[in-house]
């Protein structure tokens, strides 16, 4: 096809497409237009019911309206005539109120009217009573021989000798009173120190046992013609005994510093096996010096456990070394321990200084330590041994008088008198022989069977308490009382004993008769 032809066509074809736009467009003009003139009609539809809708609503408020005036009228009315009727009520009551008030004026008027006239008569009555006094108390002092001023130091007097007294009627029911409450008090302070404190007791003993791994051990021991025996009993002071106990050696002595050297260097002879006299001294010495250690090492635990410090290094020497001394069976250092732990508690109790208690209670026996070295008890030693080491006058002060030697000069020289005691009484803590035991009780139920009127006394307890069976015919229920005290007081002057013992005495009466 030519260039010509294909302009052509080309402008066909843009005709083509003009004239259906064209159409197109026309078309849809129309349609808006029908669609517009149908849209008019509705909303003219529309607004016309609006306007009627409007118009119902409207006579509706109109209406709702003019019946809510009505009724709030209404109200309003009724609340006003309520109103009146109260305000009338209230005028009422006011006038009844003036009216009484009036009356109620007249009536104190009346009364002050009265009031008034009985004042003068009180007046002249007072004025008379006056005038009767002053001719009775003439006639008084007429009749007494007394003028008023003397008959007045009279009336005091014997009322001050009254009050006197009663004053010292109630001073003596207080003192009795307080002396009653401080004994529970203290009582209660002891159990409970008592109580929180417990410690073992260790029993004394005069001999030592050390076994052997065989017999023939037993004549190396003795050595050539009893050398080596000698040598060891008179480096150590301890008396060996070596007879048919299989595989075992006995040390007696009543030093037990001694019998412990001996112990320690004996076990080391036997462990060593080389045993001749230069062997045994320097066991011996060995042995000394490791139980010189083990008093300041036992020294130093016991400030550590009841938590004492600062005590002289010398006095802690002392204190390991009572691990070693016994008083009836009881250790010292054990004592000592459980005095410093009472005494302690006690005081926490009593509200002083605890630590400063303790240490008191710890050195109170210290003493012991020497004094089968020195002369002088054990108290005037301790003494002497707490000034040389700088101790406190307080210390000094409680160890002296823990025996009553001395006058108490604090509060915790008495804790430690009562924790002393304490640890002494306690059962098990101390022993005696057979013989002393015996005596103390035979000797305490001689001194009951003494008295008018005893039957029969047991000594039980271990001679905590003496039981007294008494004559009913020849003991009333009040002689009971001072028998009872009698019997203490004598049993307080004439023993010793440690701790408290018990005075019962029993009073029984019996009816027999037979039925036949």
């Amino acid at each position: 096809m030519n260039p010509i032809g294909y302009a052509i066509f080309a402008i066909i074809l843009i005709v083509a497409v003009v004239v259906s736009w064209v159409l197109a467009l026309t078309y849809r003009k129309n349609v808006v237009e029908k669609k517009n003139s149908e849209s008019a009609e509705k909303a003219r539809e529309i607004l016309d019911n609006a306007v009627k809708e409007a118009e119902a609503k409207k006579k509706e408020i109109l209406l709702e309206a003019k019946e809510e005036s009505i009724k709030t009228k209404n109200d309003l009315d009724k609340e006003i005539s309520n109103r009146r009727n109260e305000v009338q009520k209230m005028e009422k009551r006011v006038l009844s109120r003036e009216e009484n008030l009036d009356r109620k004026t007249e009536a104190v008027e009346k009364k002050e009217a009265n009031l008034a006239s009985r004042e003068q008569a009180l007046e002249k009555q007072k004025a008379k009573v006056e005038d009767l006094e002053a001719k009775r108390l003439q006639e008084l002092e007429r009749i007494s021989g007394l003028t008023s001023e003397q008959a007045k130091e009279y009336l005091l007097k014997t009322v001050e000798d009254e009050v006197k007294h009663e004053t010292a009627v109630l001073v003596k029911e207080l003192e009795t009173r307080a002396k009653e409450e401080a004994g529970k008090k203290a009582k209660e302070y002891v159990v409970t120190a008592i109580q929180k404190c417990a410690v073992d007791h260790v029993a004394e003993t005069t001999i030592s046992l050390v076994q052997l791994p065989n017999d023939e051990m037993k004549g190396r021991i003795i050595g050539r013609e009893g050398r080596n025996i000698r040598t060891l009993e008179t480096m150590t002071g301890v008396d060996l005994i070596i007879d048919d106990t299989p595989e075992a050696v006995i040390l007696s002595s009543f030093d037990p510093v001694r019998r412990e050297v001996a112990r320690i260097a004996l076990e080391k002879l036997i462990v060593d096996g080389r045993i001749h006299p230069a062997r045994i001294e320097e066991m011996v010495e060995k042995a000394q010096k490791e139980v010189e250690q083990m008093m300041r090492e036992e020294g130093e635990n016991t400030t550590l456990e009841v938590g004492v410090q600062g005590i002289h290094p010398e006095l802690v020497r002392l204190l390991g070394k009572m691990k070693f001394r016994t008083s009836y069976g009881q250790n010292a250092l054990k004592h000592s321990m459980e005095v410093a732990q009472l005494c302690g508690l006690l005081a926490a109790e009593i509200g002083v200084d605890v630590r400063t208690a303790k240490r008191a209670g710890l050195l109170h026996d210290i003493g012991k330590s020497v004094d089968h070295e020195m002369e002088g008890s054990h108290i005037q030693i301790g003494v002497d041994l707490c000034r040389k080491y700088k101790e406190s006058a307080l210390i000094i002060n409680a160890v002296e008088a823990h025996h009553g030697d001395v006058e108490p000069e604090s509060l915790i020289a008495c804790i430690v008198q009562a924790a002393d005691a304490i640890s002494a009484a306690r059962p098990g803590a101390r022993r005696e022989t057979l013989e002393t035991y015996t005596t103390r009780l035979k000797q305490l139920e001689d001194i009951a069977n003494g008295f008018k009127g005893v039957d029969k006394s047991f000594a039980i307890q271990a001679g905590r308490e003496i039981r007294i069976m008494v004559v009913p015919e020849q003991v009333t229920d009040a002689d009971m009382v001072l028998l009872a005290r009698d019997i203490s007081k004598q049993v307080e002057s004439e023993m010793e004993y440690p701790g408290t013992i018990k005075v019962n005495l029993i009073r029984e009466s019996r009816v027999t008769d037979y039925a036949k």
